[in-house]
């Protein structure tokens, strides 16, 4: 029997997913955080076959206008998991969060698709967070990026023998996020495969320890960042490769901010204690830096992804 379409050409929803950073230092593949800068996608159902791609902003002259888009690849696996073949669409896409540099926008784009096919399929189908969690996992990879995208927040991700778990936190409202992004890249797979397969039991000890003392860094005890964002297991076996993102990093924490690489660089993440101390760190890195830095002041998002009302629009 062949799977029904769903839904009747015309539906329309409005999806806006955060900026995402993981690791946070210590917690490797573990720990991410959203933050307030945000991708906004508008998509409408078509009828079968159509598919209208329009991109503004980030990635606009890179990024495919066909089946291949990231965010169309992730709404078909959502229709494919729930048994319903997937409509054409008109995708517009006002993209922000910058590409390439650490800041969780393959996983936002993932998270975007995922969302859109919920809201298309509402009424027909409910995707409920477990799956989604699991469904954005199995693009993504892991879980890091794509559970504060999905849930704001501090995020702590895992898999166990049933798949991907996420525990929400609350940031202590003392944390300012500033995020310094340069005008170059860094891939993700490329700064994987500059760490080793192992690593020193007492590296392994280290970040453990840091990794518990940052959960209670964030969520009670601002003051304590600059030693809970310590790290021994990623950072430094990938400063080859990010220079310019090792030197802030390093001449920021020499004055004792939070400063560390937003997940796979080469962004720069400092977790300030208070607005104030924020803005000491921008000026501090425009006083020291070579590289030139874009210093974003952002909030902790705390919704996470986001699925405006559909109606029906003409087509």
């Amino acid at each position: 029997m062949t799977a029904p379409v769903a839904p009747e050409p015309g539906r329309r929803v409005l999806v806006r997913v955060p900026a995402t950073s993981a690791n946070l230092g210590p917690g490797f593949d573990t720990l991410g955080l959203a933050l307030s800068i945000y991708d906004e996608l508008d998509v409408t159902a078509l009828p079968e076959g159509e598919l209208e791609i329009d991109v503004e902003g980030e990635g606009m002259g890179d990024v495919p206008r066909d089946a291949s888009h990231l965010v169309v690849r992730a709404i078909a696996y959502a229709y494919e998991a729930v048994g319903r073949r997937m409509p054409g669409l008109r995708l517009r896409a006002r993209n922000v969060i910058p590409h390439g540099r650490g800041l969780g926008s393959s996983g936002a784009a993932v998270v975007s698709g995922l969302l859109a096919a919920k809201g298309l399929l509402r009424g027909d189908v409910e995707i409920g967070d477990e799956t989604l969690l699991r469904l954005a996992t199995e693009l993504e990879g892991h879980p890091d990026n794509v559970a504060p995208g999905l849930f704001g927040g501090l995020t702590i991700a895992w898999v166990d023998e049933t798949g991907p778990q996420h525990k929400k936190l609350i940031v202590h409202r003392g944390v300012s996020p500033l995020v310094f992004v340069p005008d170059f890249t860094m891939s993700t797979s490329v700064a994987r495969s500059l760490q080793p397969l192992q690593v020193p039991r007492e590296d392994a000890v280290f970040n453990v320890s840091r990794s518990a003392l940052l959960i209670a860094a964030l969520t009670q005890s601002p003051e304590l960042l600059l030693a809970a964002t310590e790290d021994k297991l990623h950072q430094s076996y990938r400063a080859q490769a990010m220079p310019g993102t090792d030197q802030l990093v390093r001449a920021l924490r020499a004055e004792g901010f939070a400063a560390v690489v937003s997940g796979a660089g080469p962004s720069v993440l400092v977790l300030a204690d208070g607005p104030g101390r924020r803005l000491e760190a921008a000026a501090l890195a425009a006083k020291t830096a070579d590289t030139p830095w874009e210093a974003h002041m952002l909030a902790v998002d705390v919704k996470g992804g986001t699925v405006g009302e559909y109606a029906e629009s003409a087509t």
